[in-house]
Order: structure tokens, then sequence, then C-alpha cells
């Protein structure tokens, strides 16, 4: 199939893991005429199809939304179970996701509902629900192994994102702080609460600490929270996205695990690292 579609598009083939990533080294096609091709040639098989550049395509700059993209789940979400109203949350933050409600106002109403929750929900929520998405110590060694700073931005809560960061290799961590009292949630945060703008905010901010070009630059994330990072980076990616995020990234993962990311920037699989 491979050999067909390269022969169609006079392309040099450079397998980056045999049988898993390739390269289609193409010169003077259309970038929009080429995803159309790609797309048609492989519609029936589980394929990512990322046209890109090859200038500026390994990345020094790596921020990453954490829920549904890091972990496989919505902290909120697992939290609010805890608390029996898992159904009621769960609603609302899909509907936020999906860029129906504004972010920030959405959270604190969803954040009110969890007053009095005891901290020990934090702890057994993590135990119970919280686990890795396939593919992100990997990517996080790899990336820093080769000298790239990685950041994990969350408009989550930094009670999780601590532990996260810790168990990913992350370089640095930044969301949203609870307000508790007496060992229990007092339904609120500390403001102003980390939304898109300060996701994007934070991006450029760290790009511009390290002397990094924006060109340099990689964000993924899932949910309408991460589309203003997503188009202000070099490489914008969405993980399993919403259709909103999906249509503003520059790739959309849709079926790979999120080492996608490091065949995307050219690594090969004998690069990858996993400490």
């Amino acid at each position: 199939m491979i050999d067909d579609v390269a022969r169609q598009l006079g392309a040099r083939i450079d397998w980056l893991d045999p049988g898993r990533a390739v390269d289609l080294l193409v010169q003077g096609v259309d970038h929009k005429s080429l995803v159309s091709r790609l797309e048609e040639a492989l519609r029936d098989l589980p394929v990512d199809v990322v046209v890109q550049d090859t200038d500026n395509r390994r990345k020094r700059l790596l921020v990453a939304d954490m829920d549904s993209t890091i972990i496989t789940v919505e902290c909120i979400d697992i939290l609010a179970a805890q608390a029996g109203i898992g159904d009621e949350i769960a609603a609302v933050t899909a509907r936020t996701m999906r860029g129906e409600l504004e972010f920030a106002q959405s959270l604190r109403e969803r954040m009110a509902l969890l007053a009095g929750t005891p901290i020990e929900a934090l702890e057994a929520a993590w135990r119970d629900s919280v686990a890795l998405t396939p593919g992100a110590e990997t990517l996080i060694a790899t990336m820093r192994g080769h000298g790239a700073f990685t950041a994990l931005i969350s408009g989550g809560f930094t009670w999780f994102t601590e532990r996260v960061a810790d168990l990913v290799g992350f370089d640095m961590h930044q969301a949203n702080q609870l307000n508790v009292d007496k060992g229990r949630l007092t339904g609120s945060l500390v403001e102003p609460i980390l939304d898109r703008g300060a996701k994007e905010t934070l991006l450029r901010g760290l790009a511009d600490e390290r002397g990094i070009a924006m060109a340099e630059t990689l964000a993924v994330g899932d949910g309408a929270n991460d589309i203003a990072m997503i188009e202000a980076a070099g490489l914008g990616v969405a993980y399993h996205g919403v259709e909103a995020v999906r249509n503003v990234a520059d790739a959309d993962i849709r079926h790979g695990d999120l080492t996608a990311l490091l065949y995307m920037q050219g690594y090969r699989r004998s690069e990858f690292r996993t400490t």
C-alpha cells in the first residue's frame, strides 16, 4: 500500500518505525492537495496523516494539556464521581470541551457543586481512576533527552498536575489551585482561572524566556480550552480531540498514541527514550 501511494506522489519512502510510521518525502506539491490525496488513498486504514515542511521539524518546547491528553480522564469528572455527582458534572464538562460553554465560568459552576467534598476524594480519584495515556512517558523522556523543555499546562487542578508531572517527567506544571478549608473543598478556586488565553500566554512566555522561536514550539490538547495555544504553536496537535480543536490544528491524531508526536517530528523508533 505505501509503495503504491509513494509511486502516485513521486515520493521517497523513509521508514521511521517499520510497519508503523513512515515519512513520504515530496517536493512541489501543495499541502492541501497532498492531504486530500493521502486521505483518499488511505481512507480505509486506521492511519493518521500529517503534512508539514521539514524545516524546524524537531521542536524545542512542548506544552501539553493534561486531562484526556497526557492522562485518559477528566479529573473534575472523576472527582465528581467520588462525590456522587459524576453524571451531572461530566455532561457539563463535555459541553465545555466542545466549546459550547465559556470555560472559566463553567469551571466555577462545576466547582461550586463540589463544595464540602473531603480532600480524601482526591486521593481516591487518583488511586482508582487516573491512568497515563499510552506513549506519554516516552514522549516526554525522548523530547527532554534531545534538549527540549516540556511543560504540563492544565485548566484542571495543581493537585493532579503536580503528581502527573512528577510521574511522567515534565520540567514544569501549572494549573488551577483548589481552595480547601478544614479538610474539605470550599467549592472555589484561587483566581484568576487558567483558561485558553492563559495557556497561550504561558506558551509564548516560555518560548520567550528560553529564546525559542514559535516555529520551534509544539502544543497538544483535546478540548476547546486548548485552541489558542494550538493555533499559536509552530506545530499544533489535536490529540483525539473534539471537532473544534481538529478544525484548527496542524495535525489531527485520531488513531495513534502520544508517540505519534515524536514521529511527526522525525524521530526514529531507535531514538525513543523511556527514562
